[in-house]
C-alpha cells in the first residue's frame, strides 16, 4: 500500500494532477517508474505465472533435456535476464523519447510504463513459457504444429511483417539520433566489439563468470562514452560524423 501510494503521488506529480505549475523533477518519473513496476511484478507478474501459465520450477527445459551446446545450452539465469530484459526494453527507450520530443514527454513515459507493463512484457512472457513447452519450437513452428500448415505459413508472414515495422520504426529513431552526431555514432560503434570481447571471455577465457564480464563491459561502455565527447573535433570525426544515407548503409549492412 506504501508503495502504491507513492507511486500515485508521483504519477500524478508527473501527469500535472499534483502541483500543476511545478516543474517536472526526473526523479518523480524515475520514482513513479520503479514503484509501478514493483506492483506489476509483485502481484500482475506473479498472477500469470502462477494462475495462467501454470509454471513449475521442477519442469526440464529443452536445455537440459535437448542439451546439443549449439542450439540447446544451459545458461546462466543473468545471462537470460539480461537478453530478456534487452527485449523488451529495446523498443521502449527508443520510439518513447521520440515521441516525448515531438508531442511532449507524457505520451512517450506511458508508452514505456504501460505498454512494457501490461502488454510487451506479458506477450514475451507467454510466447516463452509456450517455446519452452514445445521443445523450444519458435511461434511460427508452434502455430504450424497447433493450428496446420496454413497457420503456420499465416503466423511466418505476419511475424515477418511485425518485425519490419518494428525494425523500421525502430530503424528511423537509431538514424535520426546519431544523424551528424560522431559521438553519438562512435559509443554505438565502440559496442560492437565489445559484445565480441564480452562473449569471447564468457565463452571462451571465463566460462560462467558472468559478474566479471558485466563489470568488464559496464567499464568499457562508460569509457566508450566518455572518449565520444572528445571524437567532435578530432581527426576521427569524419568517419563517424555521417549522414542519414550512410547511417542507414552501415546500419543494413
Amino acid at each position: 500500500m506504501i508503495i502504491s501510494l507513492i507511486a500515485a503521488v508521483s504519477i500524478g506529480i508527473v501527469v500535472g494532477i499534483v502541483h500543476p505549475a511545478e516543474k517536472i523533477n526526473a526523479l518523480w518519473i524515475v520514482t513513479a517508474a520503479v514503484c509501478f513496476y514493483s506492483i506489476s511484478y509483485r502481484f500482475y507478474s506473479a498472477f500469470i505465472a502462477s494462475r495462467v501459465l501454470v509454471l513449475d520450477a521442477k519442469r526440464i527445459t529443452p536445455a537440459y533435456r535437448l542439451n546439443d551446446g549449439v542450439d540447446f545450452h544451459p545458461t546462466n539465469s543473468v545471462v537470460l535476464f539480461g537478453h530478456h530484459f534487452a527485449a523488451i526494453a529495446g523498443a521502449g527507450p527508443l520510439i518513447g523519447p521520440m515521441l516525448a520530443a515531438q508531442f511532449g514527454y507524457l505520451p512517450g513515459f506511458l508508452w514505456i510504463l504501460i505498454g512494457a507493463a501490461l502488454a510487451g512484457a506479458v506477450h514475451d512472457m507467454v510466447i516463452l513459457a509456450a517455446s519452452v513447452r514445445r521443445n523450444g519450437r519458435s511461434l511460427a513452428q508452434i502455430a504450424k504444429d497447433e493450428i496446420g500448415p496454413v497457420g503456420g505459413i499465416a503466423a511466418s508472414f505476419a511475424i515477418l511483417f511485425i518485425i519490419i515495422v518494428a525494425l523500421a520504426g525502430l530503424g528511423l529513431a537509431v538514424v535520426n539520433a546519431l544523424t551528424k552526431s560522431p559521438w553519438g555514432t562512435f559509443t554505438i560503434a565502440t559496442t560492437i566489439p565489445i559484445a565480441f570481447l564480452m562473449g569471447f571471455y564468457l565463452y571462451r577465457l571465463r566460462p560462467g563468470k558472468v559478474g566479471e564480464v558485466s563489470i568488464i563491459g559496464v567499464i568499457l561502455l562508460l569509457a566508450a562514452v566518455f572518449t565520444g565527447h572528445y571524437i567532435p573535433g578530432s581527426f576521427l570525426e569524419p568517419w563517424f560524423n555521417l549522414s542519414k544515407e550512410s547511417l542507414v548503409i552501415s546500419i543494413g549492412s
